[in-house]
Formats: structure tokens, sequence, C-alpha cells
């Protein structure tokens, strides 16, 4: 029903910057809270940042001041944009937003992006 792309991973020497972006497409009426993710080998799932629809954010310590994130509702799109990059920063990205895809119905549901390779290395 809804699909997220997600697009603007890579390798990145330390202190570079990279922009992730995540399109969601389909059965898509609204789009409460957009987030990333990210997931090195071995961890767990960890929330990197976080935006509401009204635009309130909320960010992991480990990246604050460092990373941005913000939203286009027109284009039901989210972005990170990631600075000041370290390697402890590489891990896969997910993309995730809470969706409402009924007219008829407020329930909404949580979408997975595939997810996008960050690598932070010289």
């Amino acid at each position: 029903q809804v699909e997220l792309v997600e697009s603007g991973g890579g390798l990145v020497q330390p202190g570079g910057s990279l922009r992730l972006s995540c399109a969601a497409s389909g059965r898509v009426v609204s789009i409460n809270v957009m987030g990333w993710y990210r997931q090195a080998p071995g961890k767990q799932r960890d929330l990197v940042a976080a935006i509401g629809s009204g635009g309130t954010t909320n960010y992991a310590d480990s990246v604050k001041g460092r990373f941005t994130i913000s939203r286009d509702n027109a284009k039901n799109t989210v972005y990170l944009q990631m600075n000041s990059l370290k390697p402890e920063d590489s891990a896969v990205y997910y993309c995730n937003a809470d969706v409402r895809t009924s007219w008829s119905s407020y329930l909404s549901h949580h979408y997975w992006g595939q997810g996008t390779q960050v690598t932070v290395s010289s």
C-alpha cells in the first residue's frame, strides 16, 4: 500500500556531509511522524531523528548540532542533512513513516524503507 524509497547514502570521509532523502508513495492520505533510524552491524536499530507533521523535531544526543531533519509535506518526503560525519555514524539508515492510508479512518501504520548504507571512512 505504501512504499518508502530512500536515497543519498554512500562513502564519505570524516568531516564530510551527506543528505539522505526518503519519499513515500502509494495510498498516502497524510503522514504523522517521519523519522530516520540507523543500525550498525551487531547493534540494534536506534532513532537518529524524527519530525512531526507540524515540524517539531527530536534528535539523538549523538547527532545534535550535526544532523538536521526536515520534510516537504507536499512531496511526502523527509530529508536528513548530515554534517561533520564521524566513523561512528557508519550504519544502514532506515526511513520510517507513520502513514494514514484511508480517508474513512484516522488509523495509521508505520512503514519502513529498505535502508541506505552510509560509510564514513578515510
